[in-house]
């Protein structure tokens, strides 16, 4: 979604006489209403669209509602009454889960290029532990990604970490290179019923720049386990994603990929490359126009909906911070729901969503993702 198409995020306003005001974390756009509080999103026509729309945008007021369509918003909760802070509020809907920091290649657009990490695994216990409290919010998470900027396939006890997230009941969601991707781990994913979710990061057919762009020659062995895989039931949707900067190669590649996976189980997309929230000098970047904070549209609401575990237990605000930057919680030494409802992620989302200014270097100021206003 454009900025173009983006309406101010209303932060809350000098008190109405019924008490009440737009939700500060509500996603008011041109085209589409979100709360990331309660997952439910309004289009033109629906009901309280048109009044939502006038209250962000200043063309009216709370008091101008009919008591009827107030009480209803209010109800809906599209509404808070004035003073009361929803900052600790969340609804967990995905999970970034990464149990090892080893990667094998070096991508142009990943961090891992110019600054890779030591490899690390987070012990067993620890990680079915923290799994396992994940399970008390089976009713709103989507999908548990094992994947930060590691390659899940790396790891040994891959299969059986995909047959822990399972065994809670919660949705297992796997983004890889492939290259680990190999026929008997794809007919153990098989037999155990599957993954939700299965991305494969291939952005080209061609040898010598897969090797150079991705500092390692794996595509033939990418290529015969995703041929094996193909027509595999391995996920409810299995998709390959083709990066690129947008030019001409990056075309040909989309192109040459979606060629090859026609009429499997494959959907093949193609995405440009960001910048990581200023971290890497390639592809979609921050608007410079000094806009103020109003939220955040990375795949829904980061501070909201999401939670980023690192191998150490360290949670994280988001996927962006590859130096860990922005610490919200340590589950080595406290809890899931500690973390989800303590003062530090309440802080970030304060400052995200426009209601506590955020410092210069905060890194939500330098992201593509952020709502402004």
């Amino acid at each position: 979604m454009n900025d173009e198409s983006r309406t101010a995020l209303a932060v809350l306003p000098e008190e109405a006489a019924t008490g009440l005001a737009l939700h500060p974390f509500a996603h008011v756009d041109a085209g589409r209403i979100y709360h990331p509080l309660t997952g439910v999103e309004l289009t033109p026509g629906a009901p309280g669209f048109s009044e939502i729309s006038r209250l962000a945008s200043g063309l009216s007021a709370v008091d101008d509602l009919t008591p009827t369509v107030r009480d209803r918003l209010a109800a809906e909760r599209w509404l808070l009454p004035v003073g009361e802070d929803p900052s600790k509020e969340f609804r967990l809907r995905i999970v970034s889960l990464e149990a090892h920091t080893v990667c094998n290649q070096a991508c142009y657009f990943c961090p891992v290029s110019i600054a890779p990490r030591e490899d690390y695994f987070m012990p067993t216990p620890l990680y079915e532990r923290i799994v396992g409290e994940l399970a008390a919010f089976r009713d709103t998470i989507e999908a548990v990604f094992m994947i930060n900027y590691n390659e899940p396939t790396a790891d040994k006890r891959f299969v059986e970490q995909v047959r822990t997230i399972r065994a809670a009941g919660l949705p297992p969601a796997v983004l890889t290179n492939g290259s680990g991707l190999t026929p008997d781990r794809i007919d153990a994913l098989v037999e155990m019923g599957g993954l939700r979710f299965l991305s494969i990061n291939l952005s080209t057919l061609d040898r010598e720049r897969y090797k150079t762009e991705r500092g390692g020659d794996h595509l033939p062995l990418v290529l015969k386990n995703l041929e094996y895989a193909k027509d595999k039931a391995i996920a409810e949707k299995m998709d390959v994603i083709v990066l690129g900067t947008g030019d001409e190669n990056h075309k040909r590649d989309f192109a040459e990929i979606g060629e090859r996976f026609a009429g499997s189980r494959f959907e093949v997309k193609s995405f440009e490359v960001m910048d990581r929230a200023g971290y890497l000098q390639i592809g979609l970047g921050v608007p410079r126009d000094g806009k103020k904070l109003r939220g955040c549209d990375n795949l829904g609401s980061r501070p909201i909906e999401h939670l980023h575990i690192t191998p150490r237990a360290q949670v994280v605000l988001c996927c962006e911070d590859y130096d860990e930057f922005h610490i919200v919680g340590d589950l080595a030494e406290t809890s899931v729901l500690d973390v989800l409802r303590g003062p530090e992620l309440a802080k970030m989302r304060r400052m995200i969503y426009g209601l506590d200014p955020a410092p210069a270097n905060f890194i939500c100021n330098k992201c593509t993702f952020a709502r402004r206003a």
